[in-house]
This record gives C-alpha cells, structure tokens and sequence, in this order.
C-alpha cells in the first residue's frame, strides 16, 4: 500500500480544490426541485465547473463514466449516472462532485430532497450525516482507520440502519482514488495508522433495510438488494496532528 503524504503547498491545492466541489453542491441545490432531469443536474454543474471554476469534472470518461457527475436517486446507493429520469416530490438524492483544479481532486457529496421527505428518507439521511462526522471525528495522527469504521458501524446499527460494506471511502490528491481504503466498518484499534498530511475521504453509504447491493448491467449504478433507501454524505479530510481539517467544507453545511 502506498498512501502519500501531503506537502504544505500540496495541502494548500487539495483546500482550493475541496472548496471548489463544496461550491458546486451550494449553487446546485436551487436547481434540486420537481419536473428536472438529472441530465439537467449533470449539465448545470458541468458548465459552472469548467465556465466559472476553469476546473475539471474529475467523474466525466474516468474509466468510462459518461457524465459528470453522480446523481443516485432513492434506492440508488451510489455512481447513478445522470440521465432522462425527471425528479419528482419526495425524491431523495445523492449528488456527488468532484473536482480537479491545478492537478488535485476535491470529492464531496450531499443528500438533497425533492420537496418535503418522507420520514424514512429524513431519519435515514441524518443517520448517515451523523455517521460520517462521528467517523471523521476519530481522524488524528497515531489514530487507526479502523477507529473511523467502528464508530460509523455502531452509529449506523444502534439506529437500525445497515452500512454498505462493497463501496468505502478512499484515499485522494493529484489521483482520483488513492490508497487508503476507508471501510465504514470495523473494529477500533486496527488497520492503518494515520499519519499528519494524508488526505482521505469518509462517506458511508446507510441503507435502510439490508445492507447488500448489486451492480446493474450498466456497470456503474449500484442499488440496494431488497429496493430500500439508501444515503449517503461524503467529505474530503486532511490528517493533521491534533486531528482533522475538513477540506470540503461549505458555509451551508449544518455541522453535527
């Protein structure tokens, strides 16, 4: 396994790229509402991406993802590709953006709603909200990745809710997808010791039945099993030695 570690200037692009995805979420919840297609979702970002940031949309041909986005509605756990689907109340969706600017990723996603949720869908969300910022809550160097996975699991499962186990959160920086893995479950004391200068994602994916998924034929789309709700919340960390900085966070987000 190999995991870099920042440089200082390195970590100074990573934050630039990291508010730049938290920017693309804030401008495009306006445009979350009943009668849009997530085609329309995928070209609103893409043109402020590329028009107003002069970055790149890091998902559009990786590894022949078609668009630029993620959009993954309801029982959809993550990867939905945007297309001719029309939103309508009482939608749940994930939208998932990342960023490239100067060489460096910034990745992040949020859980948007179409009109008033349903219960399930409210409480789900807020499990999987919660989950992530008790996982990112044990991020400092000399701490172990599986502590972020234990704390998620228990906080997922004392509500309940079951944790994907196929999908987890990833290293990045000048690579869309680094080493390490980050699971959302586990045991605390175990799996890689963090050092200050790593840079990762946390981003459970919760689903509110069982936690088994499948892929649909279109080799990208990921849904539940059994057709329960899914969720999901992603940020961009930076390991520090006291602890944690998150680098996509938005002035919008309500922080737990």
């Amino acid at each position: 396994m190999t995991v870099t570690i920042k440089t200082p200037e390195e970590q100074d692009r990573m934050r630039v790229a990291g508010r730049l995805a938290a920017d693309v979420l804030d401008m495009i919840g306006e445009h979350v509402r009943a009668g849009i297609t997530t085609d329309q979702l995928d070209a609103i970002c893409h043109a402020y991406i590329t028009d107003v940031q002069k970055a790149i949309p890091a998902p559009l041909n990786y590894r022949g993802f078609p668009k630029s986005i993620c959009t993954s509605i309801n029982h959809v756990v993550c990867h939905g590709i945007p297309g001719d689907r029309t939103l309508k109340a009482g939608d749940a969706i994930n939208i998932d953006v990342t960023v490239i600017k100067d060489g460096f990723h910034g990745d992040t996603s949020r859980m948007f709603f179409v009109g008033k949720p349903g219960v399930q869908a409210q409480r789900l969300s807020d499990v999987a909200y919660e989950g992530m910022w008790l996982g990112i809550a044990e991020l400092a160097a000399g701490k172990r990745l599986g502590d972020v996975g234990a704390a998620i699991q228990k906080h997922v499962e004392k509500n309940r809710f079951s944790v994907v186990r196929e999908y987890c959160g990833h290293g990045i920086g000048r690579v869309f997808h680094e080493d390490p893995q980050v699971l959302h479950y586990g045991s605390a004391g175990t799996g890689l010791e963090l050092r200050a200068g790593m840079t990762l994602t946390v981003e459970p994916m919760v689903n509110a039945g069982k936690a088994g998924v499948k892929l649909l034929p279109d080799g990208w789309t990921v849904v539940t099993k059994d057709h329960s709700l899914s969720a999901q919340w992603e940020h961009t960390i930076l390991v520090t030695e006291s602890g944690y900085e998150v680098l996509t966070l938005s002035a919008l987000d309500r922080l737990f």
